[in-house]
């Protein structure tokens, strides 16, 4: 009889028992279909569908214009050196982001100076941002992490004070809003990435939208080696091969295999947010009264695009860490993932941080964990992983 109890136990275990990767990416046969027919046009590289998707993209944002690029981190770049920001300047960015928002200032020979993050929230603390201006201060790029936004009135406010740049990291933040703005469009530069995880992608790519048509003029040459004429402009019909170089440039250009996907998830990203959107209600309605888990706060007047959903465990209440509260999710099946490592973790920044100086970051790094969030997701999965969360805290309560 016991015998029989243990087994019924287990396979109702089994039965239960769901595997959830971090992130799946939704690709339609449509998404398909639109790829194959570029690739059937027989041209693979910049030309009428990379053009088409620029003239969309900014039309979705109220922009006049956009420049594709082959990603987020070649977005940034290129609106430093639009910025002709370089050697002895400094750019302020936030101490909790991928790597690739400081690479960017890197790249050009600036300086990044690191500014601490809202628990909150995680996005740029404004009051920290102030205490950093020196002379030498020439842009700030506020990053609207998971998709939410960074606090864009206090940052311009700053910026114009000071007559800095504002460039923001968008790569979350498609499509979300601040005030009824969408995310991108406030400062001087929205950079967006299409990586294979965000809310549309291209597989690699991204896009710059800013106000001053004569320096996104120089953006376009510069993504293509500094030269006049693309290949499109060289050999399409009525084209030229004659061209100029005007300034040492990259290889920053995206393809029209990647721009027909990106077309076709354009078409779909509202449906796309509402799901994500969806889902993080479900994990909302599940946490929000929870003592051992920490929510992550949204203004009420952000539309947040919801790249992410970042979650906090109450290591006061619990005895446990975040790195085994993640493994502890994995073997019941739920892959969950850290955004992000502050900086002063990394190798090559922790001689030159403290962490000491930046008590917002080094709080949320020991509580954060992103839980799965795509449109692939069904009601059942997401059931699921908000109770193993919820059954994995209680599990650790300190004294149990």
């Amino acid at each position: 009889h016991n015998y029989l109890l243990c087994f019924e136990s287990l396979y109702s275990r089994q039965e239960n028992y769901m595997e959830i990767p971090f992130h799946k990416v939704d690709i339609t046969e449509e998404d398909i279909d639109a790829v194959v027919e570029s690739m059937r046009s027989g041209w693979l590289t910049m030309g009428p569908r990379t053009f088409e998707f620029e003239k969309l993209f900014a039309a979705f944002l109220e922009k006049d214009e956009a420049v594709a690029v082959s990603s987020c981190t070649a977005a940034l770049h290129l609106a430093l050196v639009a910025e002709n920001i370089g050697p002895g300047d400094e750019v302020i960015i936030p101490i909790t982001t991928f790597v690739a928002t400081a690479e960017a200032v890197l790249y050009t020979g600036a300086t990044p100076v690191f500014a601490d993050i809202e628990k909150d929230n995680h996005t740029i603390d404004t009051n920290h941002v102030r205490n950093l201006i020196t002379e030498n201060t020439r842009a700030i790029i506020p990053v609207h992490y998971a998709g939410n936004a960074a606090d864009m009135d206090p940052i311009m406010s700053i910026a114009a004070e000071h007559n800095l740049v504002v460039i923001e990291d968008a790569a979350h933040a498609f499509p979300a809003t601040y005030k009824g703005r969408a995310l991108g469009t406030i400062g001087d530069y929205g950079c967006f990435s299409f990586y294979a995880t965000k809310t549309i992608t291209t597989g690699e790519g991204g896009m710059i939208v800013g106000a001053n048509s004569r320096k996104l003029d120089r953006i376009r040459s510069l993504r293509l080696h500094g030269i006049t004429r693309d290949a499109w402009n060289r050999y399409g019909k009525g084209g030229s091969p004659v061209y100029d170089v005007t300034e040492n440039g990259y290889k920053y250009n995206m393809t029209d295999t990647a721009a027909a996907l990106g077309l076709s998830q354009l078409r779909r990203c509202g449906s796309s947010l509402q799901k994500r959107q969806q889902i993080a209600k479900i994990y909302d309605k599940y946490f929000s009264d929870n003592p051992y888990i920490l929510p992550y706060e949204i203004e009420n007047y952000v539309e947040c695009a919801f790249h992410l959903y970042p979650l906090k465990i109450n290591i006061d209440e619990l005895k446990i860490d975040r790195h085994n509260f993640s493994k502890k999710l994995l073997e019941k099946g739920v892959s969950s993932s850290l955004h992000f490592i502050p900086f002063y973790e990394f190798s090559y920044y922790k001689d030159k941080l403290d962490a000491h100086n930046y008590p917002g970051a080094d709080w949320v790094y020991k509580r954060e964990i992103s839980l799965p969030i795509y449109p692939g997701l069904s009601d059942n999965e997401v059931n699921y992983v908000a109770k193993t969360v919820i059954k994995t805290a209680e599990d650790c309560v300190e004294g149990r």
